[in-house]
């Protein structure tokens, strides 16, 4: 297990630009094979927090220092060895048929109508049962651990393991039983599919091991001694392929094998199928698919390597970079690694046609689900950094549950399209006594949306994008509009009955929180943007809220509550925990009327000086920088990004450690690619060059291809 501060690197760099408001390119050009090669993962031990990862952006597949999954439970406690899909999920039986509808909790929150929420129980009974079930189902599942038969990690030893980023390929090489062994692993661009290569005289067999699920909370996936309640089988061969078929309960998928240099696999007991090389330089892949595959020919371990190479050197040349190189500042060399790495990260295991889990692909945590309030962390730099298409892989998800997303806002008494918090691929809302009463992901839609619109190179593709996500833009700000609640003695609109960001706020007694009214504020004045885009007149109505949305309220400290109603922010440590969400009122967000530069200003100090640190995650860290930025200290958004805190820790392989349950957690990846986007690109109206870093001569970064932020 990773000790505090273990792999706690120092680093920070700044940006030397041309413009700050606008995408260009420095004078010099960027190497960026040398960019991506000097920060390529290097293991020479084995290190279970040290595990790496090929993927495609919806499926990935996470190795040891062997280069395949050799020792699964080995490094169950460090950053698990996954093979996972946005398509495998599985359910347990529901012998007692519990409903969804057993999961739904009046509550009265003043609005004039009961309002449902798929809520969690402490009494025992049928909504108890009923909520535990669907907060548990659908799970996602480990696909199957690839990996050398008899080894264990004593036996292996002079390991010398890169990830070339480049060209989407870890190589490892190390010495078993006197042997030298040479492995290259890539994962197929368009195919669910692991390929490798192998090189050893001592002709080590490979097995394909199966798992139960577990259903827990968060783990691995694996559970290895449940045999008897799941099948595999050979269904098919042929001269150099064999397609095998998994069965557990309701659930079936495919593992459609092909090999060159050994002999076909043969069955080691129910669930373990095993390949045995006939010479010492051998081949296989290995594509996992939900369906029976048909028409496969040309599987190869060479197409594979080619296809990979030809995607990732696609993705780093046309993509943005930055390049820390010619900084003078000690720490501007891991600041680079981690963004390079997070780079990587992010478009192997989230960039696929389902919005992300928090861990990626790598491993279960709220058995498996995805959290849409975290989307925006994973996925809004793709469109900062030239990837749009990454990020319009996984938006049309969106249109595919609104008739769920209008559902719930319906059964809560308001119009519109109210998104769902914790999810599956089918939009279901998992039961929470927190993420059912969240609301600041309702505006992601419209916020990335608005990215993509952004992006687009010309007119004909904007005029694309706004008739794609025009309905969906609309419905998401119809919600947002309902939800604002006019309070006629102040003449303003309130938003209250919900859950903050700062999720240690409770629903009943908070009103106004501030990132959530000026995300309000942001959604509403966006959607209206689009319907002048689309023809459309503006919504008058929407119109007076944004005129009247309540300002972020101060209290007798001169500085932002974490509530209108939480008057004793700055004496109660529970408003001092958890996210320091006031400081994404100006820093996620641009600045709009509801906020004070000068109170956002001491209220940053504040929080930066005295906030318990030790209950922060780790995208709270990019929120801090890039409040910091947009408030003219430079020096601070540096130092947030490089605060030498447990959550802001950075493994070998780039992911970023929480904590002994969330060994990686990618939110906060995405949050440090998108705060030095702002740091380098700048924003809209930003007329400062590099406003992300001081002007003190020690930073000379150079980038290329990133957009402004908003």
């Amino acid at each position: 297990m990773l000790t505090s501060g273990k792999y706690l690197l120092l680093g920070t760099g700044a940006l030397w630009l041309l413009g700050a408001a606008t995408s260009c390119k420095t004078t010099s050009g960027i190497d960026r094979d040398a960019l991506v090669a000097r920060n390529n993962p290097h293991i020479t031990a084995i290190d279970t927090m040290a595990s790496l990862t090929v993927g495609n952006g919806g499926f990935a597949v996470t190795v040891d220092v062997t280069g395949l999954q050799s020792f699964p439970e080995y490094y169950t406690n460090g950053v698990p060895l996954g093979t996972q899909s946005e398509w495998g999920w599985h359910k347990f039986a529901n012998p007692e048929n519990l409903r969804f509808a057993e999961t739904l909790k009046e509550m009265d929150f003043g609005r004039g109508h009961k309002e449902l929420y798929a809520a969690q129980y402490k009494e025992l009974g049928r909504q108890q049962d009923a909520a535990n079930w669907f907060r548990e189902n659908p799970h996602r599942l480990h696909l199957g651990c690839i990996g050398f038969e008899g080894l264990t990690p004593a036996s292996v030893s002079d390991i010398d393991q890169t990830l070339d980023m480049m060209n989407g390929q870890i190589t490892s090489e190390f010495t078993h039983a006197g042997e030298r062994v040479k492995v290259e692993t890539v994962c197929d661009p368009e195919l669910d599919m692991l390929a490798a290569s192998i090189t050893s005289a001592s002709r080590l067999p490979v097995s394909i091991r199966l798992p139960y699920p577990t259903g827990k909370h968060a783990d691995d996936a694996c559970n290895w001694s449940a045999d008897s309640l799941h099948l595999t089988e050979i269904v098919a061969t042929s001269d150099n392929s064999a397609l095998l078929r998994h069965t557990l309960d309701s659930t079936t998928y495919y593992i459609n094998l092909t090999w060159e240099g050994a002999s076909a696999p043969v069955m080691d007991g129910r669930n373990k199928a095993v390949i045995t090389p006939t010479q010492d330089t051998w081949s296989f892949t290995a594509e996992f698919t939900p369906e029976r595959p048909e028409g496969r020919d040309g599987l190869s371990f060479a197409k594979s390597q080619k296809d990979a190479s030809a995607y990732w050197q696609k993705f780093w040349r046309e993509g943005g970079v930055v390049d820390f190189s010619e900084c003078t500042d000690p720490r501007a060399a891991e600041l680079e690694r981690r963004v390079v790495l997070s780079q990587y990260l992010l478009a192997a295991q989230c960039a696929g046609v389902t919005p992300p889990q928090e861990t990626g692909l790598t491993y279960n945590s709220w058995f498996g689900k995805y959290h849409m309030e975290m989307i925006w962390w994973h996925q809004a730099q793709f469109a900062l950094y030239g990837h749009g298409d990454l990020l319009a892989r996984t938006l049309p998800w969106y249109d595919s549950v609104k008739t769920v997303a209008r559902d719930i806002a319906a059964r809560q008494g308001f119009k519109g399209l109210r998104w769902m918090k914790m999810t599956d691929p089918s939009g279901t809302e998992a039961p929470s006594n927190v993420g059912s009463y969240l609301i600041w992901q309702q505006p992601h839609l419209i916020y990335l949306a608005e990215l993509l619109y952004r992006e687009a190179p010309d007119e004909a593709s904007k005029k694309k994008i706004i008739d794609q996500y025009y309905d969906l833009v609309q419905g998401t700000a119809e919600f947002m509009a309902d939800f604002a609640e006019y309070d006629g003695l102040g003449n303003r609109y309130v938003l209250r009955g919900a859950i903050p960001a700062q999720e240690t706020l409770r629903a009943a007694e908070t009103v106004n929180p501030p990132f959530e009214l000026s995300y309000w504020h942001f959604g509403l004045d966006t959607a209206q943007k689009w319907r002048e885009r689309k023809g459309e007149g503006r919504n008058l109505n929407w119109d007076e809220i944004i005129d009247k949305l309540s300002p972020l309220a101060a209290g007798e400290e001169g500085l932002y509550l974490a509530a209108e109603t939480a008057t004793d922010t700055y004496k109660d440590i529970r408003f001092t925990s958890d996210h320091m969400a006031v400081l994404a009122a100006l820093g996620v967000l641009p600045k709009c009327n509801l906020v004070r530069e000068d109170v956002m200003d001491k209220t940053f100090d504040w929080i930066y000086d005295n906030w318990n640190w030790g209950r922060t995650w780790g995208w709270d860290y990019p929120t801090t920088a890039m409040c910091a930025v947009r408030l003219g200290q430079p020096e601070k958004a540096i130092d947030a990004l490089l605060m030498d805190k447990r959550t802001n820790t950075y493994l070998p392989n780039g992911h970023n450690y929480q904590d002994g349950r969330l060994r990686c957690y990618l939110p906060g990846n995405g949050g440090l690619l998108t705060a030095v986007a702002l740091m380098t690109a700048g924003w809209d109206g930003c007329e400062v060059e590099n406003p992300g870093f001081p002007k003190d001569g020690t930073w000379n970064v150079r980038w290329e291809g990133i957009k402004p932020m908003p």
